[in-house]
């Protein structure tokens, strides 16, 4: 079994005004630090630490769970307003004033509305797996197994590689493969994603869909970072179309599109994505 440098990260902890954080840092320190905002019941221990190991060859990572998730003390927010606020009370406890954000699922949409609110802070985004929010026009509904998956009490390892991998053989084998390589980190049964915290985000969610489009399209438009769209074509969660339809609207964005691959496609093609990240974010 191969050795990551995220398996062996030290859990350091800061404390800002509504919670105490806990985070991990990997890579080189220097230039701008690049901040990952995770998916809906992910923490820390939820990043595959082969993509994180390609990341931080070349950038001073920085993972962290968010207000009331996971390691990280206080009350959840249920709105993605909510999480943005969490996430720039950590980045300014931190003391940083530029960060790169990667969002990946709903850390993808949080990480938009910060960029929005706060351009002196963000100076470059990446956004894997996520639409723009609202309601988008054109976008099929999500087969029903996704949200009655999503909202079970207990998410199985089964459940996982279903919603994030190709209903395949194919990909569920790459799917038991990510879990495998996450395994040292979440076998040691450390503080997971309370229900209260999971239906929060789900909240969040569910709010966030019922923002006209008009709306996204103005808060699109308004983005001036450069922005980095990425998406697997088999996405089970967020069709493929949700982020066209967003860098259509961006008015300095990029998207690439994985073929083979769904809402894990930045697991998937671990060294391939890191190294796209890399050159979007190289100046």
């Amino acid at each position: 079994m191969s050795t990551y440098l995220a398996d062996a990260a030290e859990d350091l902890t800061l404390e800002g005004p509504s919670a105490v954080f806990t985070y991990r840092r990997i890579g080189p320190r220097g230039g701008t630090p690049l901040v990952l905002l995770n998916r809906v019941r992910g923490t820390l221990d939820s990043w595959d630490p082969q993509f994180l190991e390609h990341l931080a060859a070349d950038h001073d990572v920085i993972v962290f769970d968010n207000v009331g998730t996971g390691y990280t003390t206080g009350t959840p927010a249920d709105s993605v307003e909510g999480l943005a606020d969490g996430t720039l009370e950590f980045i300014e406890a931190l003391g940083l004033d530029r960060v790169d954000l990667l969002g990946w699922t709903l850390g993808g949409t949080v990480a938009q509305h910060l960029a929005l609110r706060r351009p002196d802070l963000v100076r470059k985004l990446v956004v894997a797996a996520a639409g723009p929010g609202g309601t988008v026009p054109g976008v099929p509904a999500p087969n029903p197994k996704v949200g009655a998956t999503m909202t079970k009490p207990e998410v199985t390892d089964d459940d996982l590689v279903f919603l994030f991998f190709p209903d395949t053989d194919t990909g569920r084998t790459v799917g038991h493969a990510y879990l495998a390589r996450a395994a040292t980190r979440l076998a040691a049964g450390l503080p997971d994603v309370s229900q209260a915290a999971a239906m929060g985000q789900i909240a969040a969610i569910q709010k966030d869909a019922s923002t006209p489009f008009e709306q996204v399209r103005a808060d699109l438009a308004a983005i001036g970072q450069p922005v980095l769209y990425a998406t697997g074509m088999q996405d089970a969660m967020i069709p493929v179309l949700a982020a066209y339809t967003a860098v259509q609207h961006l008015p300095n964005a990029t998207l690439v599109a994985y073929s083979d691959a769904g809402h894990a496609f930045l697991f998937q093609h671990a060294e391939d994505f890191a190294a796209q990240v890399t050159a979007f974010l190289s100046d």
